[in-house]
């Protein structure tokens, strides 16, 4: 499959066609009739790869996906405390850490991706696998000899836990939705993306939505998630709870099949890691070497994809690897451990540059994980009434979804475009700008939610409720609604924000792995939570203290841990605001052959108006 990847997108790619067309003509510059004819065949091929008309494939596939995956989140933590008989706390840091090991996973999908098997291999391998994973968790949920005996907590006697083996089948499941996310979280967004050329001018305008509308795709599925799915766990059973997303993930591999002859690929382009470690490596060796005043006298070379990336002075000492000296060659060839290209180095910088932009994502993510667990306690412990039904507690999570889902399309339909035209920047804000005003929004989201658990705990006090931790307290669960649309509101500005900056910032063989760092902040965020769980748990228990994280969250002060995370999240705003006005856009080259491509694909868009104007 590579080989021939790579023969087709050598030979007979759209762009590497025009080229060789451009050069071959004949000395007159007289085009013949069978080159006309060719030129033809590459107006509809053109045409008929790659677009918006790839997007129901693709998106079909990450909503499957989603459907899944949020399906089993939100409600995992009611799974594990009513079925597997844990504790808040031991349920929460093993949602936490299977949703880590989740994010983590896409970095080895990145590599596989990028070096060996391309991205649309690795989506199919991936969703392979992450079946074969809800698949098992279906048949835990069905054979009860997989779990303990069923234990009324109510009745408040010691529960039964679950065996090592029982555990053991679940964690393998876990094990394999980790593998088969790791082949599609990095993939799918980069791939749809690629089905968007950057060197067509109209393709290039037109990606600046994908990414609004991949959101929004996925929204779609975590609202089916949250409504659908966790009604049917909590009123039919966890066995069609679990079967329904799971017969969804197999016709969602069929359907991205189906949408095979529409992709365009790009081809693997060997290990990322490997050229990045090529200018470390070199660098060091080359670490007593004065740098030259002009850095035209760096090793350069042009870049395979036509476009390369400008110098820039940040991190000198990385362009050492890029001093050219006579040992650094053999029979003419540049060894590739001693000597690198501008454009290697600077494939480096832009990972160290976006780094610290990386790292403050990292603690927006505790929001989701307190929105997956204790806010999901909370809820359950609330009066959920709609009138005469009862509201599942996972399925508060509506009111961020359907923030979120109103949030893209005013975002790409009315707020870019009135802000392109006051600032003139082409998305109409910056990728850091979009990013800081989520963050903001995300802190007083973290307010708000203390203050509505600091009236839920007085209502439960008042009521006499603070030894019955299972009785309901007479406070409304729609008072949770307001936390729920501002972390909605914030991640249709941070979460779109990273991925569109990753994708963007990052060299396009490198987009895997940037889709990959954009699933570790989830990943990170995900065991930061459990460690800040597992702190404050130990810490305010103390002298026997009752902690803040208690499972009598009437007795316990989860209001206070709300607040502490308000002044993380304030403090984070600040480092950002400093990474953000020293961070520096990378800048590109154009090569002359990615000139004359972009030329004549350009004399074929025009071309293209004219014989539409003539029919």
């Amino acid at each position: 499959m590579e080989h021939g990847q790579q023969v087709y997108w050598k030979c007979c790619s759209p762009l590497g066609f025009v080229v060789r067309r451009f050069n071959r003509r004949t000395p007159s510059d007289q085009v013949s009739a069978a080159e006309n004819e060719q030129l033809e065949g590459l107006k509809t091929v053109t045409r008929n790869k790659g677009g918006w008309k790839t997007y129901p494939f693709i998106i079909g596939n990450e909503i499957s996906e989603k459907l899944a995956m949020i399906g089993l989140h939100v409600n995992l933590i009611t799974y594990l405390v009513q079925q597997l008989n844990m504790s808040n706390v031991q349920a929460a840091v093993t949602l936490t850490n299977f949703n880590g090991l989740n994010n983590i996973t896409p970095l080895l999908g990145a590599y596989v991706a990028d070096a060996h098997l391309g991205r649309y291999m690795t989506i199919i391998i991936g969703s392979l696998t992450y079946a074969i994973g809800i698949v098992m968790l279906t048949i835990d949920a069905t054979f009860s000899s997989l779990r303990p005996p069923h234990c009324n907590a109510a009745k408040e006697v010691a529960c039964q836990p679950a065996s090592s083996a029982q555990k053991a089948f679940l964690y393998i499941s876990f094990a394999f939705f980790a593998l088969g996310s790791g082949g599609i979280k990095p993939c799918v967004a980069a791939f749809g993306a690629d089905q968007f050329d950057q060197k067509n001018l109209k393709q290039r305008k037109q990606s600046f939505s994908f990414f609004n509308w991949y959101f929004f795709g996925l929204g779609i599925a975590i609202l089916l998630s949250v409504t659908v799915i966790v009604y049917v766990q909590e009123h039919v059973g966890w066995t069609w709870g679990f079967g329904i997303p799971a017969v969804a993930m197999v016709i969602s591999v069929i359907f991205f099949l189906v949408g095979s002859p529409w992709y365009r690929h790009v081809a693997p382009n060997g290990s990322p890691f490997i050229r990045l470690l090529q200018v470390v490596a070199a660098a060091y060796r080359k670490r007593r070497l004065s740098l030259p005043e002009d850095p035209a006298h760096l090793y350069n070379v042009e870049a395979e994809t036509g476009v390369r990336l400008q110098h820039t002075d940040q991190f000198r000492f990385l362009d050492k690897s890029a001093c050219p000296a006579d040992e650094d060659f053999e029979d003419g060839k540049p060894l590739p451990w001693r000597l690198c290209s501008v454009q290697q180095v600077e494939e480096l910088k832009c990972i160290i540059r976006t780094s610290p932009i990386w790292a403050t994502g990292i603690v927006f993510t505790l929001a989701h994980g307190l929105q997956n667990t204790f806010t999901i306690q909370q809820a359950r412990s609330m009066d959920r009434h709609l009138r005469s039904f009862v509201i599942p507690p996972a399925t508060f999570h509506v009111f961020g979804i359907l923030t979120l889902l109103a949030c893209v399309p005013l975002y790409d339909r009315v707020f870019m475009p009135l802000a392109r035209k006051v600032t003139g920047h082409e998305r109409g804000i910056t990728f850091l700008q979009r990013i800081g005003i989520g963050l903001f929004i995300s802190i007083m989201a973290m307010v708000v939610a203390a203050f509505a658990e600091g009236a839920r705990r007085k209502a439960a006090l008042n009521a006499g409720l603070l030894d019955h931790p299972h009785r309901t307290v007479p406070f409304s669960a729609f008072w949770l609604a307001p936390q729920f649309i501002l972390i909605g509101m914030s991640e249709s500005f941070v979460s779109i924000g990273h991925l569109e900056f990753f994708y963007d910032q990052f060299p396009e063989h490198l987009r895997s792995l940037a889709s990959a760092l954009f699933s570790s902040i989830t990943a990170l965020g995900s065991y930061l939570s459990s460690i800040l769980v597992t702190v404050v748990n130990r810490e305010t228990s103390r002298g026997g203290r009752v902690s803040w994280l208690s499972n009598n969250l009437n007795k316990g002060h989860l209001d206070y841990f709300y607040w502490l995370q308000a002044v993380l999240f304030a403090v984070n705003f600040v480092i950002f605001l400093f990474c953000a006005r020293w961070y520096r856009y990378k800048s590109i080259i154009a090569d002359e052959d990615s000139l004359d491509s972009e030329k004549v694909a350009l004399e074929l868009v025009a071309t293209d108006k004219l014989d539409d104007s003539r029919k």
